[in-house]
């Protein structure tokens, strides 16, 4: 739409440090320029969805700052807030790959605007430390024990769905780098151990998903990239 356009539907000038009504027609803008797209395009879709993940995890930060503003905060918990900010800091790398036009990713750089082997690696050694440091749940289990496991648990599947957008980009040859679906995939194993960790430090047992909460005999198993009921790893 030109400047004659605007003033002849009636659209006055934005004094505004935030709007610029350049998206007003539905479209956005990609990280170096480039043509604009709809703001439905699966790139959009896919870093929108990590930016829903991140306001997500902001949930479960800001309880436990509340938490600690209150003095009530089991000193389990207090490394957890900056675990989460680590991750959402992350997702912001994530975000940039994805909002990135196609003829600017030689201009992507590993752990600022691309996500680099070495992101891969340190959230599998995050998840493997947490492990550690917890009882597994011996079943699926359902969301809801604590504000701060639920929000993280919300992450978590929005993660998944980030991850979903971002396979299909993988199979029409869009996503710019090799390492961004791995971490995806890593990461949301990562905040379903975190939420499991929020649990127990507060002496809270995870609701097994079957009404009889029958046990199993070993810990439930991951399964081959499925996002299943109760948030089990899909590694």
């Amino acid at each position: 739409m030109t400047s004659d356009d605007a003033t002849a539907r009636g659209a006055q000038p934005i004094d505004s440090l935030v709007a610029t009504g350049k998206g007003d027609d539905g479209t956005t803008g990609l990280l170096y320029g480039g043509p604009r797209i709809p703001k439905d395009d699966p790139r959009a879709e896919a870093y929108g969805t990590v930016d829903e993940a991140v306001a997500a995890l902001g949930l479960a930060r800001a309880e436990l700052g509340t938490k600690g503003q209150y003095g009530v905060l089991n000193p389990a918990l207090a490394s957890l807030a900056d675990v989460i900010l680590r991750i959402q800091r992350e997702l912001f790398v994530v975000g940039a790959e994805l909002a990135t036009t196609p003829d600017a990713w030689d201009r992507l750089e590993d752990d600022r605007t691309r996500v680099s082997r070495a992101m891969v690696d340190a959230m599998t050694v995050l998840l493997e430390d947490l492990e550690r440091r917890i009882e597994m749940p011996r079943e699926f289990v359902i969301p809801g024990e604590t504000r701060t496991s639920a929000a993280l648990e919300l992450a978590r599947t929005v993660i998944r769905r980030a991850e979903r957008r971002a396979v299909g980009l993988g199979r029409d040859g869009s996503l710019p780098g090799d390492h961004l679906l791995p971490y995806l995939n890593r990461l949301a194993d990562v905040i379903w151990v975190l939420a499991r960790a929020a649990e127990q430090a507060e002496a809270r047992t995870s609701t097994p998903a079957r009404v009889d909460g029958r046990r199993r005999t070993r810990p439930a198993p991951a399964t081959d990239d499925r996002t299943t009921p109760g948030g089990a790893q899909t590694r």
